[in-house]
């Protein structure tokens, strides 16, 4: 809708017409609307008629409407009076005429090969004012714009984008955007390329261990195509496929290994561009050991030298035993333990029982020096003689046997007191088995002297003068 511009009634001015005159380029003018009070309407331009109307019949307000614009209505619009006495008044407008563009993109499909080529397209048509095209591509290509000027002031850009085409790059993505007034925001498109070429094959599934008597060895042709494989093809450079090989597709199998497969297998594959092939050299090689004899041998012999180290460890355990009891005194069988004479001894004990035994004489003394006679000396000893009583050690170092009191005479009270003195003592005898422990300690502790010093070796006897051995240890009778 255009209306008139502000002129100002001055001098008692008469208008008498008004006329809108389109301008598109500079130097060229032409009415399209006129209306006069008397005459009424006219559209002289062809362009605009049936587009342009009159919105009110009046000189006043001449404004005009101009429906279904197109791009080639843009321009000056010029609003001109016919005034008396005056002359002509005129006011100027100018319609900006925008065109958002039509967007597309594609790629294109190339072979491999050493030279540039297109590889996609891009192109933003009808646009006004003209669209700028960019790429982003990771692929190190290069790109060329081209700009076409349409008969209604659009323009079309177009944008093409160029490498040297290699397997590598099919599939990979390059974007187009586009970047134009009327857009919000740019329009962008992701194009892949699709580059065909021969195919690439390989052999997969040998592992230098094929042996005779092996069964199910498998290779497999592996092939990358575009477009995709349509023949694979399995053959032998000795001749046919042995009789053992049987082929699934793109999979040989060789059901069981012999001396015939000993030889080089071919696979060429095919697509609409050529084919292409690989091949693989198989060796054969002797059988190997079964492994679960091997297994059973090597268990064997572990199973064999852990018997051996169990026997081992038992032989050295009878051994310890053994020396142990000959360090603590047991005697052998037939031994008496007393040092008196006479035949075996039931009553023995097999260890140094500690048991005091008194010494008596006129000359003896607690010291065994001097004449002081207070009481007995007790001593110890290795144990009972072989009558199986109790001995004492005299003051001149010579072992004897105790008499016992003669049928014929009446005990003394020396010799009573002995008797309970003696039985005291077999009621302190200490348990054979502390004994054992004890006796074991103070032989490892001393080095283990042996012979008769062992029973010297207890840690509360104490040597007198006389030679002999007491203990510190007090008893009360």
């Amino acid at each position: 809708e255009l209306r008139e511009p502000n002129i100002p009634d001055t001098m008692r001015t008469i208008r008498t017409n008004v006329s809108w005159i389109w301008e598109p380029s500079d130097g060229h003018r032409d009415n399209i609307a006129v209306y006069h009070p008397v005459y009424g309407q006219s559209f002289p331009n062809v362009a605009f008629k049936d587009r342009v109307v009159f919105l009110h019949n009046s000189l006043e307000n001449p404004s005009i409407r101009i429906s279904n614009l197109r791009m080639s209505d843009a321009g000056r619009y010029t609003c001109e009076y016919a005034t008396y006495p005056t002359g002509n008044e005129q006011g100027t407008t100018t319609l900006i005429m925008l065109s958002k563009p039509k967007n597309s993109a594609n790629g294109v499909t190339v072979q491999a090969g050493t030279k540039s080529v297109v590889v996609a397209r891009c192109e933003a048509a009808d646009a006004k004012p003209a669209a700028t095209i960019e790429w982003l591509a990771p692929v190190g290509g290069n790109h060329s714009t081209s700009t076409t000027s349409g008969p209604d002031g659009t323009v079309t850009v177009r944008s093409e984008y160029r490498l040297v085409p290699t397997p590598a790059d099919n599939g990979r993505e390059v974007i187009c955007r586009v970047n134009q007034k009327t857009q919000k925001q740019p329009w962008v498109y992701p194009i892949k390329l699709s580059v065909e070429y021969l195919p690439s094959v390989s052999i997969e599934g040998y592992d230098h261990n094929w042996y005779v008597g092996r069964s199910d060895a498998t290779l497999v042709c592996l092939a990358n195509a575009n477009p995709e494989p349509t023949t694979i093809t399995w053959t032998a450079a000795s001749g046919p496929l042995p009789e053992t090989v049987v082929v699934e597709g793109n999979k040989l199998t060789v059901r069981k290994v012999d001396d015939a497969v000993n030889t080089t297998f071919i696979c060429e594959v095919k697509n609409r561009l050529g084919s292409s092939r690989n091949q693989i050299t198989t060796v054969v090689i002797e059988a190997l050991e079964d492994p679960s004899s091997a297994g059973v041998v090597a268990g064997a012999v572990i199973g064999s030298l852990l018997a051996l180290l169990l026997v081992v460890a038992l032989i050295a355990v009878l051994l310890t035993r053994s020396r142990r009891q000959q360090r603590r005194g047991y005697p052998s069988s037939g031994d008496s333990i007393a040092t008196g004479s006479g035949g075996s001894n039931g009553g023995d004990y097999g260890n140094k029982a500690r048991l005091l035994f008194s010494n008596s004489g006129n000359n003896s003394s607690k010291n065994g020096t001097g004449t002081n006679n207070n009481g007995p000396i007790y001593t110890y000893r290795e144990g009972c003689d072989a009558t199986g009583t109790l001995t004492e050690k005299a003051n001149d170092y010579h072992h004897h046997h105790l008499h016992h009191a003669s049928t014929g005479n009446a005990p003394t009270a020396h010799d009573i007191l002995l008797s309970s003195e003696m039985d005291e003592a077999e009621r302190r005898k200490f348990d054979l088995d502390d004994s054992m422990e004890e006796e074991e300690e103070r032989y490892d502790r001393f080095g283990g002297a042996g012979g008769e010093m062992d029973v010297y070796l207890d840690d509360d006897m104490e040597s007198q003068r006389d030679g002999s051995v007491i203990s510190r240890t007090a008893i009360y009778v």
